[in-house]
């Protein structure tokens, strides 16, 4: 659910199967996006996600992603541990596909875009 749209932030509640966060998003440096959780059924303290991008001279954009979770009870002391340990490589790979997506979705648009002119 969005509550608030700017420019250069959000405030949203994200969350399934019982799991939520509100988060605000900053996107006002173009090279980083910060999501930091206001308001969680499990997550409290710095918990945040940070995306970094960095362009590269062949067209490509690096992104280092950290994310940090401090669970504020047991289930997201629990949580927390799972995702860091045997859950982190299923993570990593889901954001990987979504990155390839996008890309695939670019490069596609981008052949479009040539051709039709």
């Amino acid at each position: 659910m969005v509550h608030h749209l700017g420019l250069t932030q959000a405030d949203v509640t994200e969350g399934s199967r019982g799991i939520w966060e509100r988060l605000d998003y900053d996107w006002s440096n173009p090279n980083r996006v910060v999501l930091t959780t206001t308001d969680s059924n499990v997550w409290g303290g710095a918990s945040r996600h940070t995306y970094t991008f960095r362009r590269r001279r062949d067209g490509r954009t690096d992104i280092d992603v950290v994310v940090v979770r401090e669970g504020k009870n047991l289930k997201g002391w629990i949580l927390g541990l799972v995702l860091g340990t045997i859950g982190r490589s299923v993570l990593e790979k889901a954001f990987e596909n979504s990155v390839q997506a996008i890309e695939t979705r670019n490069d596609v648009s981008s052949l479009l875009d040539r051709v039709a002119v």
